[in-house]
């Protein structure tokens, strides 16, 4: 008798083909079966009216702190995620040095917005090489399975000393053919591959750009032959894609011989950049690169309320002069301090921050209990002040004071130029793209795009009303198969036998989004945004469940993937 036996779900494999009705066995931590009226197995669970899809395989997570002080990985581990990758973007935690943890963490506070303080209690850094550093992540048991990506930022400080976060230094020979054998170290000791940064949106928490933004031929091209010399890894590049960029990373991609993976996101100062990438990875592809796309499912959106990282009030003198007090004190003093609350409205600075903000709220939307991530323009702040004759400050803080000081708005900043989600559609279609850019574990108090395979599901093969919607087959396949052999993970992302059983149980009808909102669970107190969902009946991990009606059940059985 097996251990267990998924009992007449829609099974939808994670291959793309049509979903059926069928039994899933599970044995000894894999599938063993797909078919109808299988064996009784010693635990029944009856998915009748539900869909049985593998777990969700997220690529792009920034979890490198978070894993070693918290087992579960939330928010990812609530919306069906049961392998996550990190390292991504050139940032992380090793290698280091004793001594130089500062820079990581300043480092890390300013690309992914988590605060140094949040980092220096909750890491103790009792590694140094990267073979360690998993070492360490493999102490601590997990909800779901995690790899981790060896940063180049960290590998440049490591052999570089101060001299690699200085734009105006370049490693000597000797100091690439270190890097370049301490990441191929690190690679044959399971790291899933190499990530660096090259645009200039990353800067530390100091403002000095992120160390792997100059990185020059000579230094990309060392890293890559030694990706090349241990045959292992993927190549992760975070880019502004200017002119030749493109050109350069493709050379180390095949240098390295290895699978290229480039973050692709529609940016509003060049709406069509994005294609002209598309069109750069499909000519690679061609040419016989292995290039594939990270694409999100949604706008990038900032939350703004009136204890995120940004609101509209965040500048202001008057709101300033209220940083000593507690979150509870500020809003006591909001709402009983008429004259705060119009001096907030009503003063506003003649500067740039001001100027950019009054911008923003042309495209700024409430946040309601169902979180709207497709809104019409005419539901802007601005539109709909316009409309009510008011203030858009003024109804900007109206609404982040409801809720007893917990409204959030929301700002589309990337992915979302034309106002609805079809360039974001025409990305998902594309053969070359893959799930990403969910940012799970950054960015803390300002994004939280951790719930995107959730909103993948439920919007595009659901509800979606301004375009056209996708199948849920097609949807299903992005974000487990698909995902899962970019990062040569060909054991999971699909139910069939012999398979990995990481396996997702849904209700899809209820399957649905709760608003966001802002916790203080982080090491030394820190702040963070959380979005929780309901439908998951059950996740599994290697056949242990997890998630039992969307509530952690405790069990552990995530490992460490090298």
């Amino acid at each position: 008798m097996v251990q267990m036996v998924i009992r007449g779900g829609t099974v939808i494999d994670g291959s793309g083909a049509p979903g059926r009705i069928a039994d899933v066995a599970v044995d000894d931590g894999r599938i063993v079966a797909v078919g109808a009226k299988l064996p009784a197995g010693e635990r029944e669970v009856d998915a009748r009216g539900l869909l049985v899809t593998p777990g969700f395989v997220d690529i792009h997570t920034h979890y490198d702190g978070q894993a070693v002080w918290d087992s579960h990985l939330t928010p990812s581990c609530w919306h069906g995620v049961t392998t996550a990758v990190f390292g991504n973007c050139g940032v992380g935690f090793a290698p280091v040095r004793p001594g130089s943890t500062d820079f990581l963490i300043n480092l890390m506070e300013g690309v992914e917005d988590i605060p140094g303080t949040v980092l220096a209690e909750g890491l103790d850094f009792h590694w140094e090489s990267f073979p360690q550093y998993l070492d360490a992540l493999a102490a601590r048991p997990h909800t779901m399975d995690i790899g981790a990506q060896v940063p180049h930022a960290a590998l440049r400080f490591y052999v570089m000393g101060e001299r690699g976060a200085d734009h105006a230094q370049r490693p000597d020979a000797a100091e690439c053919a270190e890097m370049g054998r301490l990441l191929e170290e690190a690679l044959r000791a399971g790291a899933l591959g190499f990530t660096t940064s090259r645009t200039t949106k990353h800067r530390a928490r100091d403002g000095r750009a992120t160390p792997s933004l100059s990185a020059t031929e000579p230094e990309l091209m060392a890293l890559a032959q030694a990706m090349r010399r241990a045959g292992r890894g993927v190549l992760e590049v975070n880019s502004d894609f200017g002119p030749g960029e493109f050109e350069v990373v493709r050379a180390a991609a095949e240098i390295a011989g290895r699978p290229l993976s480039l973050l692709l996101i529609q940016v509003d100062k060049s709406p069509d950049l994005w294609r002209t990438t598309l069109d750069q990875i499909h000519a690679a592809r061609a040419a016989g690169v292995d290039a594939s796309a990270q694409v999100g499912c949604r706008p990038i959106g900032v939350l703004m309320g009136l204890e995120t990282s940004l609101h509209p009030f965040v500048e202001h003198p008057a709101w300033r002069a209220l940083s000593s007090l507690s979150p509870e004190a500020r809003y006591r003093r909001l709402c009983e301090d008429a004259g705060l609350r119009r001096e907030l409205v009503e003063f506003r600075p003649h500067d740039a921050a001001t100027r950019r903000m009054a911008g923003m709220l042309q495209r700024t939307f409430e946040v309601g209990d169902a979180p709207q991530y497709e809104p019409e323009m005419s539901s802007s702040i601005a539109a709909r002040a316009a409309a009510a004759g008011v203030s858009p400050w003024a109804l900007a803080l109206e609404l982040m004071m409801a809720d007893g000081g917990r409204g959030l708005l929301l700002h589309p900043f990337e992915n979302y130029t034309g106002g609805d989600l079809e360039v974001v559609r025409q990305m998902l279609q594309d053969d070359a793209t893959v799930m990403g850019v969910g940012d799970g574990g950054a960015h803390v108090a300002t994004i939280c795009d951790a719930s995107s395979p959730t909103f993948l599901l439920m919007h595009w093969a659901r509800d979606r009303r301004r375009g056209p919607q996708l199948p849920i087959e097609f949807v299903v396949r992005k974000q487990t198969r698909d995902s899962a052999l970019a990062y040569g993970l060909t054991d999971r992302g699909l139910i069939a036998p012999g398979m990995k059983a990481d396996i997702n149980v849904i209700d899809f009808d209820a399957l649905s989004l709760l608003k966001p909102e802002l916790v203080y669970d982080l090491p030394a107190g820190g702040k963070r945004l959380i979005q929780r969902a309901r439908g998951y009946r059950h996740t599994f991990v290697s056949g242990v469940e997890t998630l039992c009606n969307d509530e952690l059940t405790g069990a552990l059985p995530g490992r460490v993937l090298r």
